[in-house]
């Protein structure tokens, strides 16, 4: 029974560490797509699925997703090992910065911390590849909701990359070609839309969930996880594009490729998305 985003939403990103800006642009061009008309983006397709959900009075969450402004944290202001705590002081020091702070913005912001491949935050690559959660008003001064993803590309490719890298416990599979040429942010881009899909649905923890307890709860991109495409389901990914470098997507943003997992829909009860069947 708690809020779900409603209104326009608006993205900011926090890059913590050190990263290039080809990676930059791969999802900056993600988040764009979300809002793309559908003809030109299969993205703001899979968007829809996600504006399906509603709160209390019936109002669905936005079809706006907008990219807001961002901060840089080059110099690794918290250092190079973050808990789930200090991820909170991360977001602290960008809205309180003395020059450019983000903007807050509680309704309607949200918050996305993305950490480069050196830094380890608690509970990476083991239990996760990124989480969401809310700030608490005694360490940020607001409740703000956010995300954190982490780029795997030199700690656990084979966990947060698949299928762009394979577990070594796996060596006779090959890995897939990526659509953009990075390995670790194209895997990035699917933890992203998990992560954006239930803070939408589930901002505060206390809105759409599965199971019983909502501090482990069960979101609309877990009942979907590792599934990208028609028949997936157990360790099979579903059908996904191949396209003519190689590369395999089962999305369409508004200039690059994209794959990324499909959540689930509570109208007619199982995972959906856009994907090869559909093209």
């Amino acid at each position: 029974m708690g809020p779900v985003l409603t209104n326009n939403i608006t993205v900011h990103i926090i890059w913590y560490g050190t990263w290039q800006k080809p990676q930059k642009k791969i999802i900056r061009e993600f988040i764009s797509s979300i809002s793309a008309s559908p003809a030109a983006s299969t993205v703001a397709g899979w968007w829809k699925t996600v504006q399906l959900y509603t709160d209390q009075t019936g109002s669905n969450i936005s079809r706006s997703v907008a990219l807001g402004q961002e901060k840089n944290d080059r110099f690794y202001s918290h250092g190079k090992s973050l808990t789930r705590l200090s991820i909170q002081s991360v977001i602290k020091s960008a809205v309180t910065a003395k020059s450019q702070p983000l903007p807050i913005n509680p309704k309607s912001g949200l918050y996305l911390l993305l950490t480069s491949d050196d830094v380890y935050v608690q509970d990476f690559c083991g239990q996760v590849c990124g989480f969401h959660y809310f700030t608490f008003p005694s360490i940020v001064g607001y409740t703000l909701p956010y995300a954190w993803v982490g780029n795997s590309a030199k700690l656990c490719p084979g966990v947060c990359a698949y299928p762009f890298a394979v577990p070594a416990y796996m060596p006779q599979l090959k890995p897939a070609k990526s659509p953009n040429g990075d390995a670790g942010v194209d895997g990035m881009v699917s933890v992203i839309a998990h992560e954006i899909a239930e803070l939408a649905s589930n901002p505060l923890a206390n809105a759409w969930y599965a199971g019983q307890d909502p501090s482990f709860p069960v979101e609309i991109a877990d009942l979907c996880e590792g599934i990208y495409g028609t028949g997936g389901g157990g360790s099979y990914t579903g059908q996904m594009l191949e396209g003519r470098d190689g590369a395999t997507y089962n999305m369409n943003g508004i200039r690059r490729r994209y794959l990324v997992q499909w959540v689930w829909n509570h109208v007619v009860n199982y995972c959906t998305g856009p994907n090869a069947l559909d093209q």
